[in-house]
């Protein structure tokens, strides 16, 4: 792996860090204490082409690939996770329709949503499963010239900005289905909001489906292959989850390192107090191995190699190093740290969500595992 950034990787991280504090910072706060869906954001994503940095120009993208997708999510999140996921999360079923879709669904279902005209959601989850194809419920039956789909569905981030949907379904046969639904369809219905400690403002919310129509073209790869799918496209999923704790890890010690300059005890800075010292060191290489993992998956992934296991470790690793970060920045900067008025409270609920969304810690060591032996 070549450490060292193209120009074009340096222009693209250098804009995507000057758009996060000209325009992202300022409304991060409001859009956590509002759970404000940024939906003027999310345009603006699109308009910049950042929807569609890993994929070619004939499927709506800049061909940049996904390590220059890393750069500016990791921009992003660091000025607020929650616009930063908007971009990440509208990569998976970007993700799935790229590796499964046909010439004439990339051309139709990709491509909106790389050139930004369109955004993407997910509905996997539901309330007895979150990783377990076997319980899910939500069926999809053959009607006509194409199926039937009923079910209801959990957490579904962006829901309510989202254009399409990959959603997941029981096939007749054996396995499931995955779909790609007009969110406008008859019968689907976005229901009540999910309200988490973190992330406020991804507008997850519980998504209702009742025999929705869905025509033959929108069913992704074959009948029964859905899980496959779901497995191929979560992975890059995992991917962005882990990029925005090492954005949440920056974002934590940076403020604790301005906010140790600046605090003083016995008339000089905290930052020459050892101990405070230690937490900022302790801090700075935790991320930056955590970085160096996740830079490591996205190259492997321009190579065009699968990363199941890659996320997963990396996600694993880089989740809970967030945590342990945002701690010791409430710890640096004391009751201020614990403000609601302060970012470091809301990027250390945020830090939590990376351990718990796209996967929980434990199914990233089962899948970790089950790649060892």
């Amino acid at each position: 792996m070549d450490f060292n950034l193209s120009e074009q990787q340096k222009m693209l991280q250098r804009m995507a860090g000057e758009f996060a504090d000209d325009a992202v910072k300022p409304q991060a706060a409001e859009i956590d204490s509002k759970s404000r869906f940024p939906f003027d954001l999310a345009k603006e994503l699109g308009k910049r082409g950042y929807q569609g940095l890993p994929y070619p120009a004939q499927c709506g993208g800049s061909g940049a690939g996904y390590l220059s997708y890393v750069l500016v999510l990791e921009q992003l999140c660091q000025a607020s996770m929650t616009v930063g996921a908007v971009m990440a999360i509208n990569t998976v079923p970007e993700e799935a329709i790229f590796r499964f879709g046909n010439e004439e669904q990339k051309k139709a279902l990709l491509a909106p949503l790389a050139k930004g005209e369109m955004l993407g959601s997910i509905a996997f989850t539901e309330a007895e499963t979150g990783s377990d194809p076997r319980a899910i419920t939500t069926t999809s039956q053959k009607s006509g010239d194409g199926y039937a789909v009923t079910g209801q569905k959990q957490f579904v981030a962006l829901a309510p900005a989202a254009n399409l949907a990959l959603v997941f379904a029981k096939s007749e046969g054996k396995g499931l289905n995955a779909f790609v639904i007009d969110t406008s369809s008859p019968g689907y219905n976005l229901r009540e909001p999910c309200e988490t400690m973190g992330l406020k403002g991804l507008g997850a919310s519980v998504v209702y489906l009742d025999e929705v129509k869905v025509p033959q073209e929108n069913l992704l790869g074959e009948e029964g292959q859905g899980f496959k799918i779901l497995l191929e496209a979560i992975s890059l999923g995992r991917l962005g989850v882990a990029v925005e704790a090492v954005a949440v890890a920056q974002a934590a010690l940076d403020i604790s390192i301005d906010y140790a300059k600046q605090r003083k005890t016995a008339g000089r800075p905290i930052a020459r107090l050892p101990a405070v010292q230690w937490h900022l060191a302790e801090m700075a290489s935790r991320i930056e191995a955590g970085r160096l993992l996740v830079y490591r998956t996205a190259f492997i992934r321009d190579q065009g190699l699968d990363i199941k296991y890659e996320s997963s470790v990396a996600k694993l690793f880089v989740s809970q190093m967030a945590v342990e970060v945002t701690r010791r920045a409430m710890q640096v900067c004391g009751s201020y740290g614990t403000m609601t008025s302060m970012p470091v409270e809301r990027l250390y609920r945020d830090a939590k969500m990376t351990e718990v969304y796209v996967g929980i810690s434990e199914i990233q060591r089962n899948i970790i595992a089950e790649h060892l032996i």
